[in-house]
């Protein structure tokens, strides 16, 4: 049987690897050996080691510069996640993003944190805002974190994030059935977002995003609001 200090050690090194992947996932710019190691507040030896690795198996590569990136094997690994989510919010986020000009994704509820599962952008808009998948926020801020908020109820809310306190716009949005935020998580920027409350899963939110305030939130919302219900149906 392994040692336990061999165990510790392999468990160290998996979180390690793991962070890495956060690490660059989070990055708006791919890193250099050196950026990373620092990151992870460990030597570049063992950054080296981490990375070999995770390129084994296709989770990081290399640009041109020699620099990291996310690989192509995440995406393989994606592909999984929330499967029937995803599909079912694909015809929606492109439907909204043509219709409206902006930014269409969804979001999922992950512990302290909201992570973006799919987004389109518009064909015909030159300054939509990007949203990459796997991006983090923290679940205590933003449109997409109310309208799951919401969802939730405030007393089921505190029971089961009682770090996390439950906001009193999400007794609004409760009540309208859609979130507003703006300068919350990105500056500058509105989001609106509805929560999506399929029976056996937990909830999530779809969402835009927009720069500026020149906008028919109202009307917005209710386009939310029906592709949210019509996610939740095909999700049964």
């Amino acid at each position: 049987m392994p040692h336990a200090t061999e165990t510790a050690a392999h468990s160290q090194t998996l979180s390690r690897g793991l962070r890495a992947l956060e690490i660059l996932a989070d990055s708006r710019v791919p890193l250099t050996i050196a950026e990373l190691a620092e990151s992870l507040g460990v030597h570049r030896s063992i950054a080296y080691r981490i990375i070999r690795t995770l390129e084994d198996h296709s989770l990081i590569e290399r640009d041109d510069s020699g620099r990291l990136q996310p690989g192509v094997g995440l995406a393989v690994l994606a592909r999984g996640v929330a499967r029937d989510l995803q599909t079912a919010a694909a015809p929606e986020l492109g439907g909204l993003a043509d219709e409206l000009g902006m930014t269409a994704f969804v979001v999922v509820w992950d512990h302290a944190d909201c992570v973006t599962l799919a987004t389109v952008e518009p064909r015909h808009n030159g300054t939509a805002i990007a949203q990459r998948p796997g991006t983090r926020h923290s679940i205590a801020s933003g449109a997409p974190s109310i309208a799951i908020q919401s969802a939730v109820g405030r007393t089921e809310w505190e029971r089961r994030m009682p770090d996390i306190p439950y906001r009193p716009e999400a007794d609004a949005a409760r009540e309208r059935g859609f979130a507003i935020s703006h300068d919350e998580v990105i500056p500058g920027v509105f989001s609106i977002a509805a929560p999506i409350v399929p029976s056996r899963q937990r909830p999530s939110a779809i969402a835009v995003v927009h720069l500026g305030g020149n906008m028919d939130t109202e009307k917005i919302g209710g386009h939310l609001q029906e592709a949210a219900r019509r996610i939740a149906h095909s999700l049964g």
